[in-house]
């Protein structure tokens, strides 16, 4: 159970010990530091506490709430007042997602309920995803920070939004230097590629008659990834 902290005047937007910057870059930036520990935010009389444990959300709780639908209720509120506790931890493991794609959820249920398409009476969520199935399993993936598959003339499948768009045109130019290559040195088609840069690094994977293209944070382990990625679909198999 959580405790209660003491009640505060009403506030717009977040205030925070990370001063200026919104909810939603601070739940990056602890990402991206490999934080451990837990975010306590407060609404009004409400209060929400985000774990994270090496850069990773673990856990969140909100009301009756827990893991990502408690994340989701904590991100939409329209202000409050957030501390950071680098001591408090937990022993729960209520998501397994990564941050990039909660955050990417969060900001869709948050399009929705702006379009009148929020919970339902019943608290249930209903989540319209735009992308396809296998780019949502990669986002699910430590490490990788977006992905699209794409048809080999480079058009993004299931996805309109800009990043898809940025990162197919990566992807297939990528792709085509790699098959180039292969021809050059006699090795035939090749069906995967990585790019690593200092702060961008992609890995581009042919699926059939499509591609798939993914952004991985520059922090990460760019091999650690490709190998989880590979672990992850070889047990879907």
């Amino acid at each position: 159970m959580m405790a209660e902290l003491p009640q505060r005047e009403k506030v717009y937007g977040f205030e925070g010990s990370v001063a200026g910057l919104p909810l939603t870059d601070v739940i990056q930036l602890k990402g991206h530091n490999r934080f451990s520990g837990c975010i306590v935010v407060e609404y009004q009389q409400r209060q929400g506490m985000i774990f994270f444990r090496d850069g990773e959300i673990i856990h969140a709780e909100q009301g009756g709430l827990t893991g990502d639908l408690a994340l989701f209720e904590i991100i939409r509120w329209p202000g409050g007042r957030f501390s950071i506790q680098s001591k408090v931890t937990t022993t729960s493991r209520t998501i397994q997602l990564s941050i990039s794609y909660l955050l990417l959820e969060a900001h869709r249920l948050m399009d929705e309920a702006n379009a009148g398409m929020g919970p339902t009476d019943e608290g249930e969520v209903t989540v319209k995803r735009r992308m396809s199935a296998i780019a949502e399993r990669l986002l699910q993936i430590a490490g990788v920070s977006y992905a699209v598959l794409l048809k080999r003339d480079g058009s993004p499948m299931e996805d309109d939004s800009f990043e898809a768009e940025a990162l197919a045109a990566k992807g297939v130019s990528v792709a085509g230097i790699g098959g180039r290559l292969g021809e050059l040195f006699g090795l035939g088609a090749v069906k995967s590629a990585a790019l690593q840069a200092r702060t961008n690094q992609l890995l581009v994977f042919e699926a059939r008659n499509h591609y798939i293209s993914i952004a991985v944070r520059g922090e990460s382990s760019l091999a650690q990834v490709e190998s989880d990625i590979r672990a992850a679909f070889a047990a879907k198999k």
